[in-house]
């Protein structure tokens, strides 16, 4: 049984401004807290024809305990040896910020950041930013949720590790504050294998929410994300990487460039099959219809002054005379010229 949770439009003011998939890049951590290739996934995200970019702010005192912040942590050690040093190594300063937002802007890239805590998010807000994105692992953390929800701005928010009702909470949190709000099924498990991404939620996310609903994916290949598409996805969000080769958190779940390129054209054209849901006959189909469809034709010599009878037709092809919805009209009809056997019957034969 489908629950309907909330009573909502069915489109945002931000979403309706775009006719095609909107498609984030997430850079995540993927720039290592280095700001040139900060801005070389910038660049990535632009040229394979990404709508958005997007970073993720954290303030790592806030982010754990003492003992799992200064625990030793040893996975990838030129960004440092314990849990802290890693992720201060991996935050960029107000002004970073502000620099990397130009570059985004400059080539007309919607630059999001995933606020992580209620500092970050007042770390943010100085930057104007048009949409905040609300990580999965945030969604059961409330006072986070409602400050966000009195930003005024739009906001994506991915459902993954979450209970349903656990969704409700924060969905009514920001719909009572008129937030434009997207959802995204995601599943947090990197990568995602095959049979736990259940693409089939995406139809639960819409029906019991009546909100737009799109897909964040962390599968190695762009299967899933394709096939999202299909089903009725919105919002893509995917991560980047310059190389699966370097080192760090999410690069080998990451799109190299090619592949992200790669994807959103698939997108593109996935968009263009599924077209329309009005039925027509489309002018691409005029030739075969014309071609192929069957035409009243003669059995038979007629004779002019003649009247049609049922025996006198045969039905062949091309599709350009008289219908076979139309016999009964021409049937009893004088017949104004004489007519060969195995020639189209035309309007025009008759008196």
């Amino acid at each position: 049984m489908v629950i309907k949770f909330f009573e909502g439009n069915a489109t945002l003011s931000w979403l309706d401004n775009y006719n095609s998939t909107y498609f984030i890049a997430e850079a995540g951590l993927n720039h290592n807290g280095q700001i040139d290739l900060a801005h070389e996934l910038i660049d990535i995200a632009c040229r394979a024809g990404a709508q958005a970019i997007k970073f993720q702010k954290r303030t790592v005192n806030e982010l754990a305990i003492k003992s799992v912040l200064d625990a030793k942590d040893l996975r990838f050690p030129f960004l440092g040896q314990t849990y802290r040093e890693i992720r201060e190594s991996l935050e960029f300063s107000f002004e970073e910020y502000k620099e990397l937002q130009r570059h985004a802007t400059d080539l007309k890239l919607d630059f999001i950041v995933t606020p992580f805590d209620l500092k970050a998010l007042d770390f943010l807000e100085p930057l104007s930013l048009k949409f905040y994105k609300i990580a999965s692992h945030s969604v059961r953390n409330l006072d986070l949720i409602k400050a966000i929800s009195e930003s005024g701005k739009a906001v994506i928010m991915s459902t993954g590790m979450s209970t349903l009702e656990e969704i409700d909470n924060a969905v009514s949190i920001l719909i009572k504050k008129g937030v434009d709000l997207c959802l995204l099924h995601c599943v947090s498990s990197y990568p995602t294998p095959d049979e736990d991404i259940n693409l089939k939620v995406i139809e639960t996310l819409k029906q019991r929410y009546s909100l737009p609903i799109g897909y964040s994916g962390h599968e190695v290949d762009d299967l899933a994300t394709s096939t999202s598409i299909a089903l009725g996805a919105r919002v893509i969000e995917r991560h980047i990487t310059k190389s699966r080769l370097l080192e760090g958190f999410d690069h080998k779940l990451s799109l190299e460039e090619s592949e992200l390129q790669l994807l959103i054209n698939r997108i593109r054209r996935i968009e263009k099959v599924l077209g329309s849901d009005k039925k027509s006959i489309l002018n691409s189909e005029n030739i075969a219809r014309d071609k192929y469809n069957v035409s009243m034709a003669s059995a038979r010599a007629l004779n002019k002054g003649s009247f049609l009878q049922l025996g006198d037709i045969a039905w062949k092809n091309p599709g350009t005379g008289i219908p076979r919805v139309q016999l009964d009209y021409y049937l009893g009809r004088e017949l104004c010229v004489d007519i060969d056997l195995d020639v189209l019957i035309k309007p025009e034969m008759f008196k």
